[in-house]
């Protein structure tokens, strides 16, 4: 009847894009230009805010 097709995922290529350490287990990878300090920065208050909730 209907065939079900696997999606496509495209994920990025890890080697253009810069690594950040967050902590001893977390990194996130951001694309090379933006600001290291920013992006951690980013990442650390969203989590600080789920635990307010």
């Amino acid at each position: 009847m209907f065939d079900k097709k696997a999606g496509e995922i495209k994920s990025p290529d890890l080697k253009k894009m810069q690594e950040v350490v967050i902590d001893l287990r977390t990194k996130i990878y951001i694309p090379y230009g933006e600001d290291p300090r920013e992006a951690r920065n980013r990442y650390l208050l969203k989590f600080a805010t789920m635990k307010r909730f």
